[in-house]
């Protein structure tokens, strides 16, 4: 774990462990870059939509056309709705009847049961599922890769219920001031923990990278604005056969990145405007879940100790 020492990661506990050798069987990153690849499905409106998994997750990354119903389901668990820029607006409503009309950016959790998702605007909208959603985890592009379950990620344990039950919450990026000691925009639900990290102008800093890993979690980096390398490296055991090269994968925006435990990895902006990544987990994370403050929605998720 290598962090500046103004980069708020810096307070965290390091991992459990040290990372396994490339015989352990670590899985390959994967690079996703919508820019460059056909969309998976696209409406009679003119909705274009890119369906990519996890081992615990699905995520459905749309490009609507206004006022297209652009998703209608009935899951079993709580879904979660990134709307990306202040051009991405939603209509939605669920099982109960109640109606929720919401403008980007901001995270919005859909209760589990029937929802239908409208477009009321033109900009990007991202939803996260859990991959027990069966139907939604078979259509992702990337299925293949899950037909056996991903080694050293952990299956999925939902955290506890929200404390005052089961409902649509919004949370918009304007409500949260910036804190520079905290790290991003972090919110949980059962499932997911998402840091919708603000944009940055330019390209980042090279004295100041990050290379850390993760024990037992997979991290989906969704680049919605912007180009970015990917740096990512899969330790070398004693069996040189098994080694893989390392990782400087350059995507465009819209993008997913999926990196695998326990690689060594960071990520760098290189696109001389503005620069947007927004990390995603499942479930969500102890150590980011440990600092306090850090959790802007804590009070309603509670964690497994609490």
């Amino acid at each position: 774990m290598a962090y500046t020492k103004d980069d708020p990661r810096s307070a965290l506990a390091a991992p459990r462990a040290a990372a396994p050798a490339a015989g352990d069987g670590i899985a390959a990153p994967q690079f996703l870059d919508f820019s460059v690849l056909p969309p998976d499905a696209v409406s009679a409106d003119g909705s274009s939509q890119w369906i990519v998994r996890g081992q615990n997750f699905v995520l459905i990354y749309t490009e609507p056309a206004a006022g297209d119903l652009v998703w209608k389901s009935t899951l079993r668990s709580e879904q979660v709705l990134l709307l990306i820029d202040e051009n991405s607006a939603v209509s939605g409503t669920t099982g109960t009847g109640d109606s929720h009309e919401v403008t980007g950016p901001a995270l919005v959790v859909v209760p589990p049961g029937e929802s239908a998702i409208t477009s009321t605007g033109t900009g990007p909208i991202a939803a996260l599922l859990q991959s027990d959603e069966a139907e939604w985890a078979a259509k992702a592009s990337n299925a293949a890769a899950y037909e056996t379950p991903a080694p050293h990620v952990a299956p999925l344990e939902p955290w506890p219920e929200p404390v005052d039950g089961y409902r649509w919450r919004t949370y918009l990026m304007s409500d949260v001031p910036d804190d520079p000691k905290r790290f991003g925009r972090i919110f949980r639900t059962r499932a997911f923990m998402v840091n919708f990290m603000p944009a940055r102008p330019g390209p980042r800093d090279l004295s100041a990278m990050s290379p850390h890993f993760h024990d037992d979690f997979e991290q989906a980096s969704l680049v919605v604005a912007g180009t970015y390398i990917h740096h990512i490296q899969t330790p070398w055991g004693t069996d040189g056969r098994k080694w893989r090269p390392e990782d400087h994968a350059q995507v465009g925006s819209p993008s997913v990145t999926i990196i695998p435990p326990p690689t060594i990895h960071t990520s760098q902006g290189i696109g001389w405007r503005t620069n947007h990544l927004i990390d995603i987990f499942s479930g969500p994370r102890r150590d980011f879940s440990a600092r306090p403050g850090w959790v802007l929605n804590a009070d309603e998720y509670p964690g497994p100790d609490d």
